[in-house]
């Protein structure tokens, strides 16, 4: 299991929760009762559901246990679940499921997404947000210093290429199980202070499960490698900031 750096995560954590933020301005639930935060992580978005819906019993849901004593440190009322979103379902029938950035993690969309809708009320929302950016340098560059590195055979295996799917795919997967369903794009265009920012930037997400297979030395000569790549791919501006260019894929499906 991949260790999560809550810290590093949160780097450019107003950058990451603007998408939550996106996506929950559009969920048409008005005064639900059971509202799950599906891959909580530190708690930031699942803060914003309390925020909004007060009286709702909010429950995060997370598989890290780094990611959860962050969010417990937040001290609000909220309950924090460790489970397997892969296998997850609530006790009772919920409102809304709302899920920012967890999902590209886990396989079987085409069932995974159905057997979740089982799992609201009639007229609850499954309201998810996924990167759509794989396309992107920031991982083709991931994928180019994998296979073009000493650690090829060690890291090849833990390569997430093509983890969603187009938006097209997921209304099949959800309209025959749905009243309604609203799908979306975004491409944001993140505005990063540093050296190298988008390194900082994936270093915190899709490079953990990588970087935590290779010691100290190997470590540091992939991060050498990709972000040799990336930089010439996001350079910097005459202002000294990198613009990184992200697309994320919305839905929202009421049942």
């Amino acid at each position: 299991m991949t260790t999560w750096n809550p810290t590093q995560y949160l780097l450019f954590g107003n950058e990451r929760l603007r998408p939550a933020l996106d996506l929950l301005a559009r969920i048409p639930s008005e005064t639900p009762n059971a509202v799950y935060d599906l891959g909580c992580g530190t708690g930031a978005a699942t803060v914003l559901l309390k925020e909004r819906w007060p009286h709702a019993h909010v429950t995060g849901v997370d598989s890290s246990a780094e990611m959860l004593a962050r969010a417990r440190a937040l001290g609000k009322d909220i309950a924090w679940e460790a489970a397997d979103l892969a296998a997850w379902q609530p006790d009772t029938p919920a409102d809304v499921f709302f899920s920012n950035a967890a999902f590209h993690w886990l396989d079987g969309h085409d069932t995974l997404f159905p057997h979740l809708l089982k799992g609201l009320k009639s007229g609850g929302a499954l309201a998810v947000q996924m990167p759509q950016n794989f396309s992107a340098p920031t991982h083709t560059s991931i994928s180019d210093t994998v296979r073009g590195g000493p650690w090829r055979r060690k890291l090849e295996p833990l390569l997430r290429e093509h983890p969603t799917h187009e938006a097209s795919v997921y209304y099949d997967i959800l309209c025959p199980h749905v009243a309604s369903l609203d799908i979306w794009e975004t491409t944001y265009h993140h505005v990063l202070s540093g050296e190298n920012p988008v390194v900082e930037w994936t270093k915190g997400s899709i490079l953990r499960p990588l970087l935590a297979q290779l010691d100290e030395a190997e470590a540091r000569a992939f991060l050498e490698d990709y972000g040799a790549r990336v930089c010439k791919a996001y350079p910097q501006g005459r202002d000294g900031k990198t613009v990184l260019p992200f697309k994320r894929l919305f839905f929202i499906a009421v049942r």
